[in-house]
């Protein structure tokens, strides 16, 4: 057997090949191989069970059966690999510590686990909408999951081997623009040279302008304008059309300065208004096809097929694709995109990044493309959506400033950062004030983004500053600090960790802590897949924090520079793949890594 650096698919493709050569076992059979209790094995392998009960035999014979092939096939190494069978049927496997000694030795890097999550996308085209913000209105802290749960996925995607396109799908086209023109035009106002201030100052003309046009009593006609401009803008005016490229334009700039934060970099932005002259395609297929009905002047669907968005469901709504007044919605405008994306980006998968309150509206846009592509014979992709919950204060509602605004997501940054200043200043007195606010930003950004990575995305969660930017516990800071140890024993040494890393020199573990330390760098893989295969981030962020502390304790138990050549040289290379894998984690997770702290 040779050393298999990713068990998982490895043991899967032993087990098939084995399953294929007895009587009985299915072709289409897979088993389900995954890390274990560490009492009973490394891995264990299910499957058998229904096996057992399509052909009819008892379960725990039939993995005897199993087992004895395997054995018997030469597939495995009995010195490298042993065998259990518990309870009913559960096949374990446990690697010997010869095996671990190989498997330490043969690593250089996670570009070999890089080349085996390849293989899951194979370059299959993806592309992913975030972050898509609303122009003309600043990005508040609700803003922050779809940022950093949206590049992280993306990351993962890349990782696993997508030909990712990043697809920022921003707001820039709708009614609020009337409302706002109609203001600009009102008050005089005259765009300042500063972006982030230009964008702050739309916001609240628009606040403003909406409370005047809805002032019939004092503004009669107001709202009747503020249409009109909106008519204008469709029809092309000139002086509108230039106000309107102007807060985009500003809009986007303010945005960029958030994604430079964050790490985010869209491939293409194409928002709304790049769809406005496409829609019409879509009114007119649908239609053509009988999917798509008129219903009191409005133009909608009914998808039948699931009975919550049905018309036999008295509590249900269409799907409405055209307004009364003839304009556009969201439904249209994602719909013509979706077409787009299919046929100018060859999208074999579409991945949309959103709260979870748009869930309907994405069930019924992918129920209603399914339906209109395959009459049209047009590709469908497979469409993901990705939702997330809410991000509360200590009284568990949505977090708000104490005046009850929408916190800008800037102000949240720039309070983290001065936060960890504080913190940094404390601990590290003698290093200059410019290390300290270089290390103060990483860990400040580093610390909101992985409190929010770490939570399940599909719950709401309470947000916490002294949690956060705690040292302890399963944080970023005390992420950052493990990476930052590790390379302050090189450091001490006077080592270069390319060096520790070529020297493939086979040496078994003799200590608990090694073998236990070796046993979980193996399973990073696996974690990469399952997050994969959920596009749930927090599960990079729990191995992360487990492999920290299992490093924690193989420090303690194991001095690292000891005499003995052999171990000493073993004990450096468990250092160094561990720093690796810790820092392609935190990357994968948009975390940027520190030198020192």
């Amino acid at each position: 057997m040779n050393i298999w650096f990713d068990p998982v698919e490895s043991l899967t493709e032993v087990i098939k090949e084995t399953a294929s050569s007895l009587e009985g076992f299915s072709d289409k059979f897979i088993p389900d191989v995954r890390p274990t209790d560490p009492r009973f094995g490394d891995f264990q392998a299910n499957g058998i069970f229904s096996e057992a009960k399509r052909i009819g035999v008892n379960p725990r014979i039939l993995a005897e059966k199993f087992v004895a092939e395997l054995e018997k096939s030469g597939r495995i190494d009995r010195d490298l690999l042993s065998i259990s069978i518990a309870g009913p049927g559960f096949i374990n496997f446990k690697f010997s510590n010869e095996f671990l000694g190989n498997w330490i030795a043969t690593y250089r890097s996670t570009d070999v686990l890089r080349k085996v999550c390849k293989k899951i996308y194979n370059g299959k085209k993806v592309v992913i909408d975030y972050p898509s913000p609303n122009t003309a209105k600043q990005m508040h802290v609700g803003h922050l999951r779809i940022l950093v749960i949206g590049e992280a996925i993306s990351r993962l995607l890349e990782f696993c081997g997508a030909d990712l396109t990043r697809d920022n799908h921003i707001g820039d086209w709708g009614t609020n623009f009337g409302i706002l023109i109609f203001e600009i035009k009102r008050t005089n106002y005259v765009f300042p040279d500063d972006d982030v201030k230009a964008l702050s100052e739309l916001e609240e003309l628009y606040k403003s302008g909406t409370s005047y046009v809805k002032d019939e009593e004092n503004h009669a006609g107001a709202m009747e304008q503020a249409r009109m401009e909106l008519v204008k803008l469709q029809q092309g005016d000139r002086d509108n059309v230039c106000l309107w490229e102007k807060i985009v334009k500003v809009s986007n700039a303010a945005c960029a300065r958030i994604y430079d934060i964050f790490g985010v970099h869209p491939d293409v932005t194409l928002g709304e208004s790049f769809y406005r002259d496409k829609v019409g395609r879509v009114y007119d297929e649908l239609s053509e096809c009988g999917i798509a009905e008129e219903s009191d002047g409005a133009l909608v669907v009914w998808n039948d097929e699931d009975f919550r968005y049905s018309r036999n469901n008295k509590n249900a709504a269409p799907f409405i694709i055209r307004k009364k007044d003839g304009g556009s919605n969201y439904a249209s405008t994602d719909l013509a995109t979706l077409l787009y994306r299919v046929e100018h980006f060859n999208a074999d998968e579409v991945v949309y990044v959103t709260d979870d309150r748009q869930q309907d509206h994405f069930r019924m846009l992918s129920l209603t493309a399914k339906r209109w592509f395959a009459e049209k014979k047009y590709r469908f992709p497979e469409i993901k959506h990705v939702t997330f919950g809410k991000i509360l204060g200590s009284n568990g509602k949505p977090i708000k400033t104490k005046e009850g605004g929408s916190i800008k997501l800037k102000s949240l940054v720039d309070e983290a950062v001065s936060r960890a200043f504080s913190i940094v200043k404390e601990k590290n007195s003698d290093l200059p004030e410019r290390e300290q606010r270089k290390i103060s930003e990483v860990i400040g950004i580093s610390a909101i983004r992985y409190a929010d990575l770490l939570q399940n995305r599909t719950i709401d969660y309470v947000f916490s500053w002294d949690r956060l930017l705690s040292f302890e516990g399963n944080t970023a800071p005390y992420l950052l600090y493990a990476v930052t140890r590790i390379k302050s024993i090189y450091r001490k040494a006077g080592l270069e960790i390319s060096n520790v890393v070529a020297n493939d020199v086979v040496i078994i573990p003799s200590t608990v802590s090694e073998a236990v330390l070796i046993r979980h760098l193996m399973k990073f893989s696996n974690v990469i897949k399952i997050a994969i295969e959920e596009l749930k981030p927090h599960y990079v962020c729990t191995y992360l924090f487990e492999l920290a502390v299992t490093f924690s304790s193989f420090y303690t138990a194991d001095k690292i520079i000891v005499e003995d050549s052999r171990v000493r040289d073993l004990r450096l290379r468990l250092c160094a793949c561990t720093l690796d894998v810790l820092e392609t984690g935190l990357n994968l997770l948009g975390i940027d890594t520190l030198e020192r702290m």
